[in-house]
C-alpha cells in the first residue's frame, strides 16, 4: 500500500493489537504453522527472490541462495524445530524463603505488536528471518523496509500478502517521513538493522515510549581483520577476497581493515591480488556474477574514497558509474589513524595495515580503544593466542582462521555491543528477543508460616532472623 499516513498507520497499529488482544499468537501450533507458510513462500519465491536481488544488486542467483534465500529457510527450520521446547514454562525450586510456595514458573511471553526495520543490503534475511523471530515469539509485525532496494521490497509485499493478513504481518513502505511516522508510534518491540547514527535515532524516538530495543548494527569504527606472520597467507587471502567480493562489501560483518604483519605483507599482498583475479577476473567491471553498489551516492562516495588514495592502490581502483560497479579495490600501506582505516565502508576497498608482529600487543590496544565492531577475524596457527584475544575483547562475533561463517551457525546468537549493536537474533536467541520473561510464584493456601510477617521482635518474633539467615543464602 503506498501513500501511508499517519491515519492509516494508527488502524494498522490498532487492528494488530486487537489481533493481539484475542490470544490466537499464544497459541505455539498457530505459530508454528506461520513459520511453515513463511518458509514454503520463500522455497516457491526462490527464483523471484534471486531476480529481485540481481535487479537491486547485481547479485548471481548462487550468491543469492547462499547469503538470502538460504539463511531464511534454515532460520524458519530452527524456529520450527525449536519454538514448543523454548515456550515451555520452565518450572523453578522457589526456596525454603518462599515456604510453602515451592512452585514458580517463568513464562516466555511475547511483546505484542512489533516494528521491524530492515536495511537493504540483505532485504530478504535480515527482513524475514528477523520475522521468523518475531513469530516464533508469539508476536504480530508491521515491517518497514528500505526504499533503497525496491524490487525486493515488492516482492517482500508479495510474499507477505499471499500468506498474512495485514492485522498480523504488514509491509509499510516509503522514505524517510513514514519511517518517521512509524517511530512516533507506540510499538511493543523494535528491532532495527542498519548505522549506529541511525541506530541512536531510533533509540531517542523508543525511549519516549520505553520500548525495548534490539540494534544490529555494523561499527562505527570497522571490523578489524588481523594477520600475523604465521598465519596460512593463502588460505588468509583466499578467505579475504571472497568476504570482500560478496555483495560488493556491502556487509555488515565485512572485513573494513586489515592488519598484516610486515614480516609476510608482500606475499599477502600477492597471494590476495591473486585470489582476487582466480574468483572474479582480471575485469571484474566485466563479469556478470560481481555485484554492484545499491545507488549512484554509495558508487560515488566509494569512487571518492579510491581517489583520496590512489598512489597506494595496490590492485582494483576502477569503477562504471553506469554499473555501478567498483572493483575489489586493495590499498597498501594504509595508516590506522586516516580515515579510510578507522570507519565502516560498506564498499569493496580494503586498506591493509602493516604492522610489527612483535608489537601485536599495541594493535589491539588501538583497536581496543575504538568503537566495539560487529566483527573481528584473526588468521594464525597460534590457536591458544587467538582463544585469548577472542576471550578478551570487545567485539560482537567474529571467526578464527576464517570469515563470516559464524553468522550462518546454527544455535548461537548473532549480535553487537556498543556501536555494533545490542540484542541478539536467531533461532533460540531470536525467540528470547521477542520475548519477555515472566516470573510467577503459585502460593499456597496452607501450611504458611509467619516468617515474613511482624512482629520480627520482643520475644514473640527473635526466631525469624536466624531462620531467615539460614534460607536466604
Amino acid at each position: 500500500m503506498a501513500g501511508w499516513t499517519q491515519e492509516k498507520i494508527d488502524k494498522l497499529i490498532a487492528s494488530q493489537r486487537k489481533f493481539f488482544r484475542e490470544g490466537k499468537t499464544l497459541d505455539v501450533d498457530f505459530r508454528i504453522r506461520q513459520l511453515k507458510k513463511l518458509k514454503k513462500a520463500v522455497q516457491d519465491h526462490e527464483k523471484e527472490i534471486a531476480g529481485a536481488l540481481y535487479a537491486d544488486l547485481g547479485r548471481s542467483p548462487t550468491e543469492a541462495y547462499l547469503l538470502d534465500t538460504g539463511p531464511v529457510i534454515a532460520e524458519t527450520n530452527e524456529m520450527i524445530r525449536g519454538v514448543k521446547k523454548w515456550a515451555r514454562p520452565e518450572i523453578h525450586y522457589s526456596g525454603m524463603a518462599c515456604f510453602p510456595s515451592m512452585v514458580t514458573r517463568v513464562f516466555k511471553m511475547p511483546y505484542g505488536v512489533t516494528l521491524i526495520i530492515s536495511p537493504f543490503n540483505f532485504p530478504f534475511v535480515l527482513t524475514l528471518g528477523v520475522l521468523a523471530a518475531a513469530i516464533a515469539g508469539g508476536n504480530t509485525a508491521v515491517i518497514r523496509t528500505s526504499s533503497k532496494s525496491p524490487h525486493s521490497t515488492a516482492l517482500i509485499r508479495k510474499i507477505l500478502g499471499e500468506i498474512y493478513p495485514e492485522y498480523y504481518v504488514a509491509l509499510v513502505e516509503g522514505g524517510h517521513d513514514t519511517a518517521e511516522l512509524l517511530l512516533e508510534r507506540r510499538f511493543d518491540k523494535i528491532f532495527y538493522t542498519g548505522s549506529p547514527r541511525v541506530g541512536a535515532h531510533v533509540m531517542e524516538k523508543a525511549a519516549r515510549n520505553l520500548t525495548p530495543v534490539a540494534l544490529e548494527l555494523g561499527g562505527e569504527t570497522g571490523n578489524w581483520c588481523i594477520v600475523r606472520k604465521d598465519a596460512d597467507i593463502r588460505d588468509a587471502a583466499r578467505k579475504i577476497a571472497f568476504f570482500k567480493i560478496a555483495n560488493s562489501g556491502q556487509i555488515c560483518i565485512n572485513i573494513n581493515q586489515t592488519a598484516v604483519a610486515e614480516e609476510v605483507a608482500d606475499s599477502f599482498l600477492k597471494a590476495l591480488r591473486e585470489e582476487m583475479i582466480r574468483q572474479i577476473g582480471e575485469e571484474p567491471l566485466q563479469n556478470p556474477e560481481y555485484p554492484r553498489l545499491i545507488s549512484k551516492e554509495a558508487y560515488d562516495k566509494c569512487a571518492a574514497w579510491a581517489d583520496s588514495c590512489r598512489d597506494r592502490i595496490y590492485w582494483g581502483g576502477k569503477g562504471d558509474p553506469e554499473t555501478l560497479r567498483f572493483e575489489p579495490t586493495v590499498i597498501y600501506p594504509a595508516d590506522p589513524w586516516e580515515a579510510v582505516a578507522s570507519q565502516e565502508l560498506f564498499a569493496p576497498l580494503l586498506p591493509v595495515v602493516p604492522y610489527r608482529d612483535c608489537e601485536i600487543d599495541a594493535l589491539l590496544d588501538l583497536i581496543g580503544e575504538r568503537e566495539h565492531g560487529l566483527s573481528l577475524y584473526l588468521f594464525t596457527k597460534d590457536l591458544k593466542w587467538a582463544r585469548k584475544v577472542m576471550s578478551s575483547q570487545q567485539y560482537g562475533g567474529g571467526c578464527i582462521n576464517e570469515v563470516c561463517l559464524h553468522f550462518m551457525v546454527k544455535g548461537v546468537p548473532f549480535g553487537g555491543v556498543g556501536h555494533s549493536g545490542m540484542g541478539a537474533c536467531h533461532g533460540k536467541w531470536g525467540f528470547m528477543e521477542f520475548t519477555h520473561p515472566s516470573t510467577v510464584l503459585t502460593g499456597a493456601s496452607f501450611g504458611n508460616l509467619p516468617l515474613r510477617e511482624h512482629p520480627y521482635g520482643g520475644g514473640r518474633g527473635d526466631w525469624k532472623l536466624p531462620l531467615l539467615r539460614l534460607f536466604e543464602r
